[in-house]
């Protein structure tokens, strides 16, 4: 189902989504045409995304857009949000009401980097970051402080990814082959170990959503379970003892 649809029935039952809109699989006019739809929807929340390969999915014959890239989607959706001004220059009778978001991979960061492509994210429009999974706190910990150095945390909420895990062996693979995901050995021991390995995967999942809580930086959490029941993302949120909030 597309995000666009997904989001639609979301906010009729209540629910605030973020919808994804990726580069790969529209050009710039249907980009724009759903962006506007979603505002009219009442779909505030927008996480641009250049999107996967084709030919890492199930779809591998598929022809990929990629008309626009990930900060040409945070520009549209400011011109159309706060200037009211399509790309073609057009004036809209009623402005769109967007709030666009970034995607991000926290690391350790060497004493000489500095997070140009965030700032460059921020300039373009970018007003939240949502991260990949991140299993490190302390890791987390020193990101956060060196983007605070360049100012990136005054400037866009960050949303942190966290998870259940659901074995060792989905550990390890998360490990190889997820992009800007590591998951340090002492926790795949830890899953080893465990006589239950989903039940020690789902804790390790609370407990992260309770550690980040308390770290300065992070705006919220945001939850995944690929390959599992939304139960799972559902027992992190209840086991946490965290009350959630709604919120752009």
């Amino acid at each position: 189902m597309s995000s666009l649809a997904a989001s639609a029935l979301l906010i009729h039952h209540g629910i605030e989504p973020v919808l994804q809109m990726t580069c790969r699989d529209r050009n710039r006019i249907a980009i724009a045409a759903d962006l506007l739809g979603a505002s009219a929807l009442g779909i505030r929340n927008v996480l641009a995304l250049s999107g996967d390969d084709p030919k890492k999915g199930d779809e591998p014959e598929a022809k990929p857009v990629f008309d626009l890239g990930s900060k040409d989607i945070m520009t549209l959706c400011r011109s159309l949000s706060a200037e009211g001004i399509t790309a073609s220059g057009r004036k809209l009778s009623s402005p769109a009401s967007l709030f666009v978001g970034a995607a991000d991979a926290p690391f350790d960061p060497p004493i000489d980097w500095e997070p140009t492509g965030l700032l460059e994210k921020i300039a373009a429009g970018s007003q939240f970051i949502q991260t990949q999974f991140c299993f490190e706190p302390d890791v987390l910990r020193r990101y956060l402080t060196r983007l605070e150095d360049f100012g990136v945390l005054e400037q866009a909420a960050l949303i942190v990814g966290i998870g259940p895990i659901a074995s060792a062996k989905s550990a390890r693979w998360m490990d190889a082959n997820l992009y800007g995901v590591s998951i340090p050995d002492d926790t795949i021991k830890r899953l080893e170990a465990a006589d239950d390995e989903a039940a020690e995967g789902l804790k390790i999942g609370v407990e992260l959503m309770q550690a980040y809580r308390d770290i300065p930086g992070v705006s919220g959490v945001h939850i995944m379970s690929p390959a599992q029941s939304s139960r799972r993302t559902a027992e992190v949120i209840q086991q946490s003892g965290i009350h959630t909030r709604r919120g752009g």
